[in-house]
C-alpha cells in the first residue's frame, strides 16, 4: 500500500514551464487526488524529502505545499508519525472523475439582470477581425510603428512621477489640447481642450453620456441599421430604444418625432453613416439640432471614420453647427491608428463635463497615462496628420481595386458600388437572400462578411454584407473574392430552396 500511494504521488506533474509556482502545482494536484478518491482518507503521505527527491524539486516546494492541504483541513499532522490524508473529509465532497460531472458543470447556470440578459442577447457582428474584408479593420503594416515605438519609449524611459501615479481623469493635458486643435482644424470641431475628455475608444464615450442622461425607460433615437455598440451600451442603462430609420438623406428626423418627440437622446452618424455610408444631409442636420432645442434634448455625435472621405475635404462636423450646446462629439484614433491602442476623445458640452468626469471617477479613471504623452507627441510632430494623407490615398485605391474586382466576379450575385468615403462597403445580395446564413458560409472559407440584418432591430428591408476593403491589399483581394463568391453563390441558393419549400 504504502509504494502504491509513493508512486501514485510521485507520478503527479509538476513543470517549472507551466505558469504559476511550483507549491501551487503541487497543492492542486494532491488536492485533486484525495478529492476524487485516488488517495484514500487515512493514507499516509510520502514524507517532504522521499517527495522532493521524486519530482527533482526543492523540499520546501513540497512543505509549502503540504502546509497548505494542512491549512485547508485536507491533510492533518501527527506528531512522530507524519502527514496523512484527513480521514473527516465530508462524503458530499468526495467525487469520481469517471463517473461525476465536475462541480462547475452541475452548478446551474447563474441568473443575468433583465438588462444583462438584453446586452447579452445582441451578441456581436465581427468574429475575426484580421480576415479579408473585415470591416474597420485598417492597413497595419503600413502604420509607422518606428516611430510609435521611439516615442512610447522615450516616455517610458523618463516618466512623468504624475504619469506614473496616474493623473485627470479627463485625460492628460497636453493631449486633450493637442485633440481640441486638430479636431478645430480637420473636422471644424468648436471646442477648449477643458470640453475634450479622454477615453477607451468611443464604446466608453457612448457609456458615460448614456450614464449621465438616461434613466430607465427614457426614449433614445438610434439609426436603423445602426451600430450594435450603441445599442449594447444605451440597453445596459435600461433606455428604451427606438429605432429611427435612414434613407439617402441619413436620419429621418420627422420620423423620429413621430415615434418619440419626447426622447433624451438621439445617437447618429452623419458624417459616414454605420453602416449604410451615407451622409446626413443639411436640412436634416438643421431639423436635428432644432429638435434637441425645442425639446431639451441631445444628440450624439460618433464620427467614427470621418478622415477617410476621398472626394473633397471632410465634411464638417455636426457639432459645429451647434450654438445650443446639444450636441456630443464622439471619435477614436482606432481607425486612423490601430485597434488596439483605445483611446478616443468627448467633446462635451460646457455644462456637462463635471457631470461625465465624476462618473469617470468610478468607471476606470483614466487610460494609460504612458501611451496618452506618446500619442500627443505622435500628433505634435505630425505623424498623425502624414500617416492619414497616406492612408487616405491608399484606401482610395483600393477600394477602386475592390469594386473593380466585385462587380466583375461577383456580378448577378452582390451589388457593390462606389462611396466617396469610409472603409467598408455595402454588398447587396438578392432580394429574399439569407444574409446571415451567406455570412457563416463565408466564415467558414476564411471570409469575414458581417450580416446587414444584424444592425437592425426590426429587420433589414434588403439584405446585404458589410465588406471591409482598407486593410487588405489589391493583389489579396481576388483570390478572397473567388472564396465569397463561392460562399454568396452556395447562400443565396440555399436561401432560394429554403423559400421554395
Amino acid at each position: 500500500m504504502r509504494r502504491t500511494v509513493s508512486a501514485l504521488v510521485s507520478s503527479l506533474a509538476v513543470d517549472p514551464g507551466k505558469a504559476g509556482p511550483l507549491h501551487r502545482q503541487l497543492y492542486f494536484a494532491l488536492r485533486e487526488a484525495i478529492l476524487t478518491g485516488r488517495l484514500a482518507p487515512g493514507v499516509k503521505l510520502p514524507s517532504t524529502r522521499v517527495l522532493a527527491k521524486d519530482l527533482s524539486v526543492s523540499r520546501n516546494t513540497v512543505a509549502a505545499a503540504f502546509d497548505q492541504l494542512l491549512a485547508e483541513g485536507y491533510a492533518e499532522a501527527r506528531t512522530g508519525s507524519g502527514t496523512y490524508v484527513t480521514e473527516r473529509l465530508p462524503d458530499s465532497l468526495l467525487r469520481s472523475p469517471a463517473s461525476q460531472p465536475s462541480a462547475r458543470s452541475r452548478r446551474p447556470k447563474p441568473t443575468l439582470s433583465q438588462r444583462g440578459q438584453a446586452v447579452a442577447s445582441l451578441g456581436t457582428v465581427q468574429r475575426h477581425r484580421n480576415r479579408p474584408f473585415a470591416p474597420g479593420l485598417p492597413e497595419l503594416d503600413l502604420f509607422p510603428m518606428k516611430e510609435w515605438s521611439r516615442l512610447l519609449a522615450r516616455h517610458w524611459r523618463r516618466p512623468d512621477v504624475g504619469a506614473l501615479l496616474g493623473g485627470d481623469p479627463a485625460g492628460e493635458a497636453p493631449l486633450r489640447e493637442a485633440v481640441a486643435s486638430y479636431l478645430g482644424a480637420a473636422r471644424s470641431v468648436r471646442c477648449d481642450a477643458d470640453q475634450v475628455i479622454i477615453v477607451s475608444g468611443s464604446q466608453q464615450a457612448i457609456d458615460l453620456i448614456a450614464r449621465v442622461l438616461i434613466d430607465p425607460g427614457a426614449p433614445v433615437w438610434i439609426e436603423e441599421p445602426g451600430y450594435v455598440g450603441t445599442r449594447g451600451a444605451l440597453t445596459a442603462t435600461g433606455a428604451r430604444l427606438v429605432p429611427v430609420p435612414v434613407d439617402g438623406d441619413g436620419l429621418d428626423v420627422d420620423a423620429g418625432i413621430a415615434r418619440a418627440a419626447a426622447a433624451r437622446l438621439a445617437c447618429v452618424s452623419p458624417s459616414h453613416q454605420f453602416p449604410l455610408g451615407v451622409t446626413m444631409a443639411p436640412a436634416r442636420r438643421i431639423a436635428l439640432l432644432q429638435w434637441a432645442a425645442a425639446h431639451d434634448a441631445f444628440v450624439l455625435e460618433d464620427d467614427y471614420d470621418s478622415e477617410y472621405r476621398y472626394a473633397g475635404r471632410p465634411l464638417a462636423s455636426l457639432q459645429g453647427m451647434d450654438d445650443q450646446d446639444r450636441v456630443f462629439y464622439v471619435g477614436t484614433f482606432s481607425k486612423v491608428m490601430f485597434p488596439a491602442l483605445r483611446l478616443g476623445y468627448l467633446v462635451a458640452p460646457p455644462d456637462l463635463v463635471d457631470a461625465l468626469l465624476a462618473v469617470r471617477r468610478h468607471v476606470d479613471t483614466q487610460p494609460s497615462s504612458v501611451a496618452q504623452a506618446a500619442l500627443t507627441d505622435f500628433i505634435a510632430d505630425g505623424h498623425l496628420s502624414s500617416h492619414i494623407r497616406r492612408m487616405r490615398l491608399l484606401y482610395a485605391e483600393r477600394q477602386d481595386a475592390f469594386v473593380s474586382l466585385a462587380q466583375e466576379k461577383l456580378r448577378g450575385l452582390v451589388t457593390v458600388e462606389r462611396q466617396d468615403s469610409g472603409m467598408h462597403l455595402i454588398g447587396w445580395l438578392p432580394e429574399g437572400a439569407d444574409d446571415r446564413a451567406v455570412s457563416e458560409i463565408a466564415a467558414r472559407q476564411g471570409v469575414e462578411a458581417p450580416p446587414l440584418s444584424h444592425l437592425y432591430t426590426h429587420g433589414p428591408s434588403r439584405p446585404g454584407l458589410m465588406l471591409g476593403f482598407a486593410g487588405i491589399p489589391a493583389e489579396q483581394m481576388a483570390p478572397a473574392l473567388d472564396r465569397l463568391t463561392a460562399a454568396v453563390g452556395n447562400g443565396v441558393s440555399t436561401s432560394r430552396q429554403a423559400t421554395h419549400k
